[in-house]
């Protein structure tokens, strides 16, 4: 296929998602799914969210008629009255280089079950900031549908100090995605059932410039560290070094031809 033509494993998945059909396999476990897949008590997702496979930064959309400025600091928008299908939301806040966004804000505002918005207070509004780990939760309801429009929510993304990304959230599998003409596919959520609630998931890419993590071994001599030898016996934990850079055993075993790391990842890891 022709690089320019080639499409992007998250775009994929989520064309997949708006026609209502299944996602190939093969597309989900991939890295540069980052929350796709959802798992309930898998390891966190490694940072190389989708920024990393191609796509641009997240689009932005308009911000309606509806915005509020002030809104409280919390991330649960419902009470124990809350009308509506609870709904909780969960994604990170990553950067060009995808490296989380520390500290980056989010601005959520949406209809209640009826499709209303609130612009006396501010029901179904509220900001929040990322963790360390870029991360945010919210928890809200399934919003109700109103005239021209399909189903979404509105956010207001900011790194520390960088400019705004206003966009929408959408959902899967809705009648009005086909008809709606603010609509983008790049913008849905994944989404699941879980139990009478629903749980969905969204990674924000933010057009902001970030320094990327050096992965280069160390060249100088771990400290402790001794040169890898032929017929050396050595415990786990051991540091070596071998041609010019450091290694930790991750095996006890005796050094044989063919062992010398990095050719046996089992045996040895640099760092």
């Amino acid at each position: 296929m022709d690089e320019p033509t080639q499409l992007s494993r998250k775009t994929v998945l989520r064309a997949a998602l708006a026609a209502g059909i299944a996602a190939p396999i093969a597309l989900i476990g991939g890295p540069a799914l980052a929350r796709t897949t959802m798992t309930a008590n898998g390891p966190a997702p490694e940072l190389t969210p989708s920024c990393d496979d191609g796509d641009e930064p997240t689009p932005e959309q308009i911000e309606g008629p509806y915005f509020k400025p002030d809104s409280p600091e919390r991330t649960s928008l419902v009470t124990p009255e809350t009308q509506g299908t609870r709904l909780h939301v969960s994604g990170y806040v990553f950067g060009l280089a995808c490296l989380p966004v520390d500290r980056a804000l989010l601005d959520f505002w949406q209809a209640d079950v009826n499709g209303a918005y609130d612009n006396v207070g501010y029901t179904f509004r509220g900001h929040q900031y990322t963790n360390a780990q870029g991360e945010f939760t919210l928890s809200t309801i399934v919003p109700g549908l109103y005239p021209g429009r399909t189903r979404h929510i509105h956010v207001k993304v900011q790194a520390p100090g960088q400019p705004i990304l206003t966009t929408q959230l959408y959902f899967p599998n809705e009648p009005r995605n086909n008809t709606d003409p603010i609509f983008d596919a790049r913008l849905l959520m994944t989404v699941r059932d879980n139990g009478t609630a629903k749980e969905a998931a969204f990674d924000f890419v933010l057009d902001v410039p970030q320094a990327p993590t050096s992965t280069t071994p160390p060249t100088s001599t771990p400290p402790g560290g001794t040169t890898w030898a032929l017929g050396t016996a050595y415990p786990a934990g051991t540091r070596v070094t071998h041609g010019g850079k450091g290694y930790v055993c991750l095996q006890a075993h005796t050094a044989q031809p063919g062992w010398e790391p990095p050719n046996v990842p089992a045996l040895w890891r640099a760092g």
